[in-house]
């Protein structure tokens, strides 16, 4: 990876943390409604995920998916709106934090129920096969989801018909509140389940975003050759708790300390500065971030409340939402 792409994958990186935060802010002025699950901490993941994929490639996530939308093209403004309840959202105020979905770049949608997008991924997969487009489908899941019996029941299937799926393990060690440790047979939740269904099992550092773009790429080129899926497991931490009424109490504090020196964006910046990028350049890059984010802030507070006459469009396909049989 040249200096120049890793630079631009840091600065995407920035923009989500920045956003993310925004979110944080917004929420305790009582602007977004409801709760949001925050990802800041596993942005190498999503940035480095998307830098291997394909525009075309289809990409589901949980309902902790504020990060995967950004990286797949929606903007901080779409986010930030759809999170205030504003018709320039990204899903017309219909979604909030939870279900960010940008079918326009094939980023299919964050899922509240966890594990339910794994067998959806399997049937994309699986779509993207019978029509020969060479298409990848990547689900994106927490730790908790492996000992959910969507996990197995989609595993098992994707390897039985050798899909074109990656299956990509956010791991931050807590499903919720309790240690993925202390409920799991395995040491690697995800991983180590893999050999069960024959398929390859990998770990990565889910917080280095070269190592991210590296793995899923080579991946990737194994499952569009035909060769069925794979299960990787990226190692990462949450910044925040679970979610906005979380103060994550139970965590140990060595624990969060060892983790917050292991930020992805202070992983990128090193490699950065290591390969000779000025540290203003770099800077600037932060401060790019910044400005957009800000822009966007105050464009989604400024943006009109949605119509409740559209409140009943876009149930169904042809956008309307009347019952058929």
């Amino acid at each position: 990876m040249d200096t120049g792409e890793l630079l631009a994958l840091y600065e995407q990186m920035a923009l989500i943390r920045r956003t993310e935060k925004a979110a944080h802010d917004l929420f305790l002025q009582g602007l977004v409604k409801g709760t949001t699950h925050l990802a800041a901490g596993h942005e190498a993941i999503a940035v480095g995920a998307s830098a291997a994929l394909r525009d075309d490639d289809y990409v589901f996530a949980t309902y902790r998916g504020h990060h995967h939308a950004l990286a797949r093209g929606a903007t901080p403004e779409e986010c930030l709106a759809e999170l205030m309840s504003r018709a320039t959202g990204l899903c017309g105020a219909k979604g909030g934090s939870m279900h960010l979905t940008k079918a326009a770049t094939n980023m299919l949608g964050s899922y509240a129920i966890v594990g339910a997008h794994l067998p959806m991924a399997v049937g994309a997969a699986w779509s993207a096969k019978l029509r020969g487009t060479g298409q990848l489908a990547v689900a994106f899941f927490g730790d908790g989801a492996t000992n959910i019996g969507a996990f197995h029941e989609a595993l098992n299937l994707a390897a039985v018909w050798k899909l074109p799926v990656l299956f990509v393990c956010e791991n931050n060690l807590y499903m919720e509140y309790t240690p993925i440790a202390d409920v799991t047979a395995v040491p690697r939740p995800a991983a180590d389940r893999a050999p069960a269904y024959g398929i390859p099992g990998e770990v990565v550092d889910g917080n280095d975003v070269v190592s991210v773009r590296e793995t899923v790429a080579r991946l990737a080129r194994r499952a569009r050759a035909g060769e069925g899926p794979a299960l990787l497991e990226a190692e990462t931490y949450r910044h925040f708790g679970h979610s906005r009424t979380d103060p994550a109490t139970y965590r140990p504090a060595e624990e969060v300390e060892r983790w917050l020196k292991h930020d992805p964006l202070d992983i990128a910046r090193g490699r950065l500065v290591e390969a000779g990028v000025p540290e203003e350049t770099v800077t600037a890059a932060d401060d790019r971030a910044r400005t957009v984010v800000q822009q966007a802030v105050e464009a989604a507070r400024n943006a009109p409340s949605p119509d409740p006459r559209e409140a009943f469009t876009d149930v169904w396909a042809d956008g309307g939402a009347a019952w058929r049989t």
